[in-house]
């Protein structure tokens, strides 16, 4: 699995809006959209802060692993 499908399978299984996200990362709702569509590469910054938020490694968000 990609970590853009990770992403939106996390974002999914924690019933929150791609805007929520998008807020707690400090970028547009439209921006985000495009991270999870893999239409544009997300920044590292904003991986690292993902993985803290859903309290998942940076394996499992990055489809190394499917040990969260």
């Amino acid at each position: 699995m990609k970590y853009y499908e990770r992403m939106r399978d996390l974002r999914q299984d924690h019933d929150l809006s791609q805007k929520t996200v998008a807020d707690m990362l400090g970028v547009a709702q439209t921006t985000y959209s495009q991270y999870e569509l893999y239409k544009r590469p997300m920044p590292i910054e904003y991986l690292i802060a993902l993985c803290k938020f859903y309290h998942v490694s940076s394996d499992y968000m990055l489809g190394l692993s499917n040990k969260k």
